[in-house]
């Protein structure tokens, strides 16, 4: 199976073959990193198609472009042979059930290491395979909720709202695809491979559990004791509703600020504002400042305020600015295709990626070419 979907042979993850056999975001995700970087990632939906295709066809391709798929009812036994056949051949299998389904299916890690020693089979699930939260059922929000995303001010004037994207599920798919590549170098080396628990409560916990800790201590999370909420670094709104985003850290950056706005705002140089411990003493008093300040004027003016000066500021675009943008245009990460968009992976590699497939597959679509793989022996 490793000769791929046409990949080049010189692809960083050519030899690597990946069962998806997950759903929507995280799983999914996980095996399209992996397909982006080389590896042939086969999709196993159930018959009715992954529940991502009742989303929409956009909302389908956005995590399944480049893959193969084939249709499997795992209740049946000559299905469930298949996909042992299948797995016998892989390196990978990803799978997003709830804690018990594969055992349940007949296809735990020990069934699928008795057909195959060296697979890795990464199981994602909300709250991991054990523990008392192991069989409750959850979405981004709740992981988000019970990881204490919002404990955690990130503003002056603080508010609860959700993230614009699925936070929890990207941090999760990350983690997932970084311990593949861990566990399949050391099945290669060492001839055994194992079961990864990735648990997406998990993950978030540990992108999130630094900074509650400190909350913990004597600052008493309070705003006026936290010192990563600054009132200089923050969002806001200008006259024209629209917002810019000052990201003011550094001392050099605070007095090209004050500089940029000595006309407009002379009370920024008062000596209570001139050193970063003085601001985050005074954080309401600044924070209150700025904001007014801002709003007294259209975005555009404040882009003429800015331009040229040595200053991290940027305006916060609109859904049809971002592709617009000559950074990102000349970055190259998205691409319209007739297939619609395509986001490529995120990273420039100095030796070149794999071009990545194309179209997101239709349901069952490669089970023929799949079958006669098998049939032939490869996997």
């Amino acid at each position: 199976m490793s000769a791929g979907m046409g990949q080049s042979a010189a692809s960083y993850l050519s030899g690597l073959s990946v069962l998806d056999m997950g759903q929507l975001h995280p799983g999914p995700y996980t095996a399209m990193l992996l397909g982006q970087l080389g590896a042939t990632v086969i999709k196993v939906e159930k018959p009715q198609g992954d529940t991502a295709r009742q989303l929409g066809a956009e909302t389908f391709a956005k995590y399944n472009r480049g893959k193969q798929s084939i249709c499997l009812d795992l209740k049946r036994e000559d299905d469930r042979r298949i996909l042992l056949d299948l797995a016998a051949g892989s390196d990978v299998v990803v799978e997003g059930f709830r804690p018990g389904v594969m055992a349940n299916l007949g296809l735990d890690y020990a069934q699928l290491a008795r057909v195959n020693p060296r697979i890795v089979l990464c199981s994602i699930s909300g709250f991991g395979q054990t523990g008392p939260y192991a069989q409750r059922p959850g979405h981004d929000v709740n992981y988000m909720a019970l990881a204490g995303y919002w404990a955690v001010p990130s503003q002056v004037r603080d508010v609860v709202a959700r993230p614009r994207l699925r936070l929890s599920d990207y941090c999760a798919a990350m983690h997932a695809a970084l311990a593949i590549l861990a566990a399949v170098q050391d099945a290669r080396q060492s001839g055994t491979g194992q079961h990864l628990d990735v648990s997406i409560h998990d993950t978030l916990m540990a992108w999130m559990a630094p900074t509650l800790h400190a909350m913990n201590g004597p600052s008493g999370g309070a705003v006026e004791n936290l010192t990563h909420v600054m009132p200089d670094n923050d969002i806001f709104e200008t006259a024209d509703g629209r917002h810019l985003a000052l990201g003011i850290l550094e001392e050099s950056f605070w007095r090209n600020l004050c500089e940029a706005l000595a006309s407009a705002c002379p009370e920024l140089a008062l000596p209570r504002y001139q050193t970063r411990a003085g601001r985050m003493r005074e954080k309401r008093a600044l924070h209150d400042c700025l904001s007014e300040l801002f709003k007294s004027r259209r975005l555009a003016d404040w882009e003429q305020v800015f331009a040229g000066r040595d200053i991290p500021w940027a305006p916060v675009l609109l859904h049809d600015e971002v592709f617009e943008d000559p950074h990102v245009r000349h970055r190259a990460v998205t691409a319209d295709t007739p297939d619609g968009l395509r986001v490529g992976f995120p990273v420039k590699f100095s030796k070149p990626l794999p071009v990545s497939g194309g179209e997101a597959p239709g349901l069952d679509q490669h089970r023929g070419q799949i079958l006669a793989r098998l049939r032939a022996g490869g996997g």
